[in-house]
């Protein structure tokens, strides 16, 4: 192996398990918190227009979970073949993983994009839009619409970079269009007087500028993988295994999309208001939620690699660290927000029924996050060490198998407060139910194996 490769390889499985889980885990919480800030400020300076407006950023939030579900299936499914094969010092046919699931990425975001202009009304009414919150969500979506190809395939190249143990590069590409987009919507939206089409504007050219960032890392030689045309697989059954392999992340984000829908379409019998408020809630959980996954995302790579690598205590180690510190630091942040919710919902949108709507919905969701480390550790281990069938059915549990029938129930039984209660015992039995399959999968961990390939 070149000495850069044997370099990773000892970086991934000889380095302290917590330091190295910290050290990929900063950059990708970073990155997450970032994202997330300019999906606030986009809530922020849209809320500036007003109620119905806030409620197309919930809409179009939507449609951006279905193009990242794409993302994400192709870039976990990937990422996590990638690894494993880069633990059995297997670049080639990892090269063959990141180019192949980079093109389909994009082509499929091609699809989705000519599909979605054409029935774009329809679209947005699915995906929970009233009548009057159309005009804005169509107009955002159009531009969010456009940005699909780079969107999806960004996604792709962030997730191969992390599985890489390269998050800092990851990290770099994100945030840099996280900031660009800021500033977008401050030039446009403030200055320009653009309104919820500067807010597209900015989102969209964002998107743009992060993919061609992430995709230097790759042209620059910063990683062991390579994307190149000549090397997409010819073979179906490549393509199957990163589908298969990403299927979790496509239920998750794919459901979650569904979730919205739903969502929106429940608290749309109460008013524009209640859309807002819950899109607001929405994007401040969903922001500290990202401490969570930055961190999980920051121990996928140490599993997949050091499994592939035959190092499994590494795993069980990793697992144990992130459970302890996902606990700590979104408790910590539950708390603050408990105390802080009504400022928190006002500063978004400053509307009486909009604050008061959101503040119980954002108390009572913050509840359900001290739920939530056990549950995405599980899913992203199982995921990322090749578990499919047992990823899949816990990526389907918190946004599909548990949330879409509680929610469904609960607003017929209790009105709107039965809206805002769902995601919180949705994420609680998603929890209980995640239990059983952890405990299972660390019982029957095998011994780690002897290292029997030598390093050349």
């Amino acid at each position: 192996m070149q000495e850069k490769e044997v370099s990773q390889y000892q970086k991934m499985t000889e380095t302290p398990v917590s330091r190295l889980i910290i050290t990929l885990g900063i950059p990708t919480t970073v990155s997450m918190l970032v994202t997330n800030i300019y999906n606030m400020v986009d809530t922020y300076f849209v809320g500036r227009i007003g109620t119905s407006a806030s409620g197309a950023v919930g809409v179009v939030f939507g449609l951006m979970a279905v193009i990242q579900a794409i993302g994400f299936m192709f870039g976990h499914g990937s990422g996590s073949i990638i690894a494993r094969k880069l633990g059995e010092k297997n670049v080639d046919i990892a090269s063959k993983f990141a180019s192949t699931s980079f093109f389909y990425s994009f082509g499929i975001g091609i699809l989705l994009t000519l599909l979605g202009l054409i029935f774009i009304n329809p679209f947005m009414r699915l995906l929970g839009s009233t009548e009057t919150i159309l005009p804005y969500a169509r107009m955002y979506g159009l531009f969010i619409l456009l940005a699909a190809p780079w969107m999806a395939s960004s996604c792709v190249l962030n997730n191969i970079l992390r599985y890489e143990g390269q998050a800092f590069f990851a990290m770099i590409g994100l945030t840099s269009g996280a900031v660009l987009n800021i500033a977008g919507d401050w030039i446009l939206m403030t200055k320009m007087h653009m309104g919820i089409e500067g807010a597209g504007i900015s989102t969209a050219l964002s998107q743009v500028v992060s993919f061609f960032i992430l995709l230097a890392a790759f042209l620059r030689g910063k990683t062991q993988s390579k994307i190149a045309f000549r090397l997409i697989s010819r073979e179906f059954q490549d393509v199957f295994l990163i589908m298969k392999t990403g299927l979790p992340s496509l239920m998750r984000q794919g459901l979650s999309s569904v979730s919205i829908m739903i969502l929106n379409s429940q608290a749309a019998a109460y008013g524009d208001a209640a859309v807002a408020a819950m899109t607001i809630v929405n994007r401040i959980c969903y922001f500290i939620f990202a401490v969570a996954l930055g961190i999980g995302q920051g121990f996928q790579p140490v599993s997949a690699f050091n499994y592939g690598a035959g190092k499994y205590s590494r795993v069980r180690q990793g697992f144990i660290f992130t459970v302890t510190a996902g606990e700590v630091c979104l408790g910590c942040m539950a708390v603050f927000g408990m105390l802080l919710s009504s400022r928190l919902v006002g500063f978004f949108r400053n509307d009486p029924a909009v604050i008061e709507i959101g503040t119980f919905a954002l108390r009572i969701q913050l509840m359900a996050l001290f739920f939530m480390p056990l549950a995405i550790c599980g899913n992203m281990m199982f995921q990322s060490i090749g578990k499919n069938v047992i990823a899949t059915f816990l990526s389907a549990l918190r946004s599909g198998l548990c949330f879409i029938p509680i929610i469904l129930i609960l607003s017929r039984l209790m009105g709107l407060r039965g809206v805002e209660i769902s995601q919180t015992l949705s994420d609680t039995l998603t929890f209980f139910v995640s239990i059983p399959f952890v405990i299972h999968f660390f019982r029957f961990l095998p011994k780690d194996k002897e290292e029997d390939r030598v390093i050349q």
